[in-house]
């Protein structure tokens, strides 16, 4: 029998360290400064920096009522404002700030997810281009709209892994993998916070949810996690520790509970785990009322003993749920709460506010909003988003169809989707105007002016059923938008059915059997959808997400082959409901699935495959991707594991191909998934080119969280696949050799 030899890393590679480094915003040292008003300050006022209200303009949850904002901020008793839209609004609240004994300015928060008055594609949309240079750039011009409108701080992004089809926010996060999810949230930081806050051009990030609210039980939003240490460790805190590393600002907790104890009222992971053994020196706000809810959760026996939990957890801020208000100068002046803790949450409120720049001038963020009236940048912006739109697309199905060809003169454009410039915004829209959206109709007619393009409604929006169809004999191609509306995925949003609708598919099948011509299914939606019942009558299908303000411009590009589709499904697509939750990188058993069998894991009425695996999407050429080569068969412990591919380009046009690397670790002394993501690599050739992409492995990136609640790596076998899609692979292997350099992750 193996023996295991289990080495604890001690080193982190210095190429490693290096780019964390380079990747931490640059900050003065304002202690002294800190300090020195800390000793100022009542504890009534230490305790208002605590505090966050809503803007009552703009309600994004439970509204609270009876609430004296104007003279508690004169009085220095509130920290930080949120949902503030307006430059005028953001104005006039720091002047009431102004009017405080102190005059300590108020911070502004709002939830950017994915664009302020540019809208991008929503996150899961930009996860699927898998393009982490663009996703940090629409993170940036986000960041330069935000604080054009005086606001510092954007609730974003959300790192959450998801794997759960119905949870309504997975439309926030970037899907299911840990490792790609981890690169995002590193991406998304830097684009936000660049290297120096104090640039006003730039907002505070804020990594959310701690933790695990993307394994809410069966998909229902606010439910608890119910999950073990390991899976806790490996697969949904990662993310959040990547967004340290990165240099994240400020992170919230989720309102879900995590085996047994509310996030917010979780000392393990606010205090032990994030400050004290990450180092994490921003501070941690609740989400909307999360503090008042522990007692809901049975934890605490009301919303005063709800507040001293969550102080001793250590949440710094609490968002909008009065409880620090009402409750915590008593819980101090009783003893039950030590004021250090509340000197220690301040002091991290503080320094942000000195390192934001807001001391030297209240008002800093406010002399840039004329820039969003220069019709330069905006092009610029929305130039972007445009190719971002593009990239996020993911072609699911082509029966040489597409792109359209030049003698395709005569097209229907079926379904209102296709004219519906609301929804093509997504949820979570900041401030974006749907007068400024370009519809898929429009986007279309632009793109081929010489074509005939014929609208029809083809179903009711609100209610989903058929409208009566014209003779469709004279087309020469159908383009059928059908899927969700903006509002169907996101917060409070989760769902038992994610079929598309019923008559929706029906109407797919009828313009089939109708026309016998070509027809192309756009799939609108935040979440992976299913549609198995059209789509043998689709000969093109692609999933469009919701594609922000130039979502019509995109679909075209595509469409027409303006941009060869490169994006890939962040998340897997099931076939059932049923299936759910399903993920590519599921554990081995001992009775894996295999077709016609009844004693495997799997299901006895349906397959156990998923309708679209994790990484899929197809391409208007066609990609061969070679066998991994390594340079050797045997490696020593943090000795680096260089792995080579060959990409060619077999088709006949440009592309771009995403490379996907994936691991397993053969025999380990605790059961591992199948396969791991654990690189990509983005290739653009020309037809008949071929390149070779390099990847590099380092000892850590082999670990796992093990019984003794340390990441280790353990010697012995593992392999790598080399592919496009989790599912269309080349493997390599290579042996960890045992030896007595040893390091700590």
């Amino acid at each position: 029998m193996r023996k295991y030899i289990v080495y604890i890393l001690l080193l982190i590679n210095y190429s490693i360290l290096l780019n964390d480094l380079s990747a931490q915003p640059i900050k003065k040292d304002y202690s002294r400064k800190v300090d020195s008003l800390l000793q100022q300050m009542t504890l009534e006022e230490k305790v208002g920096q605590m505090i966050q209200y809503s803007n009552d303009k703009l309600q994004t949850g439970p509204t609270i009522k009876n609430q004296n904002h104007v003279e508690e901020i004169k009085k220095g008793m509130v920290g930080s404002m949120f949902n503030i839209i307006t430059v005028e609004r953001a104005r006039q609240y720091q002047d009431l700030a102004m009017q405080s004994r102190l005059k300590i300015p108020l911070i502004f928060g709002l939830d950017v997810v994915h664009g302020m008055r540019t809208i991008f594609p929503i996150p899961l949309g930009e996860a699927a281009s898998f393009d982490l240079k663009m996703i940090k750039k629409t993170a940036r011009i986000a960041a330069s709209e935000t604080s054009a409108y005086g606001i510092h701080w954007t609730f974003a992004p959300m790192v959450d892994i998801a794997r759960d089809a119905r949870w309504g926010r997975g439309m926030e996060g970037a899907g299911e993998d840990t490792w790609y999810g981890s690169q995002v949230a590193k991406a998304r930081i830097e684009g936000f916070q660049g290297t120096d806050y104090s640039r006003q051009n730039t907002v505070l990030a804020c990594a959310k949810h701690l933790a695990a609210y993307g394994a809410a039980l069966a998909g229902k939003d606010y439910a608890e996690a119910d999950i073990s240490d390991a899976t806790l460790h490996q697969v949904y805190l990662p993310p959040f520790h990547s967004a340290v590393k990165a240099g994240v600002a400020t992170l919230m907790t989720g309102f879900n509970e995590i085996n047994g104890i509310p996030a917010t009222a979780h000392k393990y992971l606010q205090s032990e785990l994030l400050k004290e053994k990450w180092g994490f020196k921003g501070f941690t706000v609740s989400d909307w009322g999360s503090i008042g809810e522990i007692a809901r959760h049975g934890m605490g026996k009301d919303n005063k003993d709800a507040t001293r939990i969550a102080v001793i957890a250590g949440c710094d801020m609490d968002m909008h749920s009065m409880s620090y208000k009402r409750n915590l100068v008593d819980l101090v002046n009783e003893g039950q709460v030590d004021v250090n803790l509340i000197d220690n949450a301040v002091r991290r409120i503080l320094t942000l506010k000195y390192e934001l720049g807001l001391f030297d001038d209240p008002y800093c963020y406010n002399n840039r909003y004329q820039e969003l009236s220069d019709k330069k940048i905006i092009n610029e912006h929305r130039k972007s988003a445009r190719l971002m739109g593009s990239k996020s697309i993911v072609l699911l199905k082509n029966n040489q169809v597409l792109p359209i060809q030049p003698h395709i003169s005569n097209i229907a454009l079926i379904g209102p989707l296709n004219k519906a410039s609301k929804d093509m915004l997504g949820n979570w829209k900041a401030v974006g105007d749907e007068k400024e959206v370009v519809t898929v109709d429009e986007g279309l007619r632009n793109a081929i002016p010489h074509a005939q393009i014929s609208y029809i409604e083809g179903y009711d929006l609100e209610n989903n059923e058929l409208k009566p169809l014209p003779a469709l004999d004279r087309f020469d191609m159908i383009i059928v938008a059908v899927g969700e509306r903006a509002m169907e995925s996101g917060e409070a949003r989760s769902k038992v059915d994610i079929n598309i609708h019923r008559n929706q598919q029906l109407l797919v099948k009828q313009l089939k059997e109708k026309s016998n011509k070509p027809v192309v299914a756009l799939i609108m939606g935040g979440r992976p959808l299913i549609f198995s019942d059209m789509e043998p009558y689709a000969d093109a299908i692609l999933m469009t997400w919701w594609l922000g303000s130039e979502a019509g411009n995109s679909v075209a590009d595509i469409l027409t082959g303006k941009y060869n589709p490169s994006g890939k499904l962040p998340v897997t697509f099931p076939k059932q409901v049923g299936q759910c939750p399903i993920y590519y990188n599921q554990k081995r058993t001992g009775r894996p699935w295999v077709p016609n069998n009844l004693y495997v894991s799997g299901y006895c009425d349906e397959t156990a495959l998923p309708a679209y695996p994790f990484g899929f999407g197809l391409s208007y050429t066609q990609f061969e991707i070679d066998t991994p080569v390594l340079e050797k068969e045997k490696y020593f412990f943090n000795e680096p594991i260089k792995v080579k591919v060959k990409v060619r380009n077999n088709g006949k046009y440009k592309g771009i191909e995403t490379v996907q690397l994936y691991l397993q670790d053969v025999v380990s002394s605790i059961t591992r998934p199948l396969i791991e993501l654990c690189g990509i690599r983005q290739v653009e050739l020309a037809p008949k080119e071929e390149k070779i992409v390099e990847f590099i492995l380092f000892t850590e990136d082999l670990s796992f969280y093990s019984h003794e609640k340390v990441f280790i790596t353990e010697p012995g076998e593992f392999k790598l696949f080399a592919g496009n899609s989790s599912d269309n692979l080349r493997a390599t292997s290579f042996e960890l050799l045992e030896t007595r350099i040893s390091s700590n992750k």
